[in-house]
C-alpha cells in the first residue's frame, strides 16, 4: 500500500488531533514518526509532522484535513 502527505503540521498536538479525526472518519493514517529518541520530536525534521494517508484516500481526506485545520486556526468568539 502507498501512502501519501495529506498535511504538515508543526505542533505535535495538532497532529495527533488529525490523526483521531481521520482515523474516526474511516480513514487509515500512518501513525507519527519521532526524531528515534525519547521525548526528542522532530530531531531529523524541523518542517514539523507529516500526516499520511494511502493514496486511495488522499483525495476525500484532503477534505476532511483542510476543514479541521480551518476551524482549529479560527478564532472562538
Amino acid at each position: 500500500m502507498r501512502f501519501a502527505p495529506v498535511a504538515q503540521v508543526k505542533d505535535q498536538s495538532t497532529a495527533r488531533v488529525l490523526l483521531v479525526a481521520l482515523r474516526a472518519h474511516g480513514f487509515h493514517p500512518l501513525d507519527l514518526r519521532e526524531g528515534g529518541l525519547p521525548g526528542v520530536p522532530n530531531l531529523f525534521g524541523a518542517d514539523g509532522f507529516t500526516i499520511e494517508v494511502p493514496e486511495e484516500e488522499l483525495s476525500d481526506a484532503t477534505v476532511l484535513v483542510g476543514d479541521l485545520l480551518r476551524d482549529m486556526e479560527s478564532p472562538t468568539p
